[in-house]
């Protein structure tokens, strides 16, 4: 594995725990969805780039 892969599943695990602690802290739903689209995108990467 490349350190680029894994970085880009890392950044994107750091935003799904994000994800998670926004939608306990109650953030609006918008700003939690950018940030989802934003980490299914960096996990997305990662293994692509496998």
């Amino acid at each position: 594995m490349s350190g680029g892969s894994v970085a880009f599943i890392a950044v994107g695990l750091f935003l799904a725990g994000g994800v998670i602690s926004f939608v306990k802290q109650g953030v609006s739903k918008s700003v939690v969805a950018v940030l989802g689209i934003g980490a299914v995108l960096c996990i997305a990467a990662g293994l692509l780039r496998l």
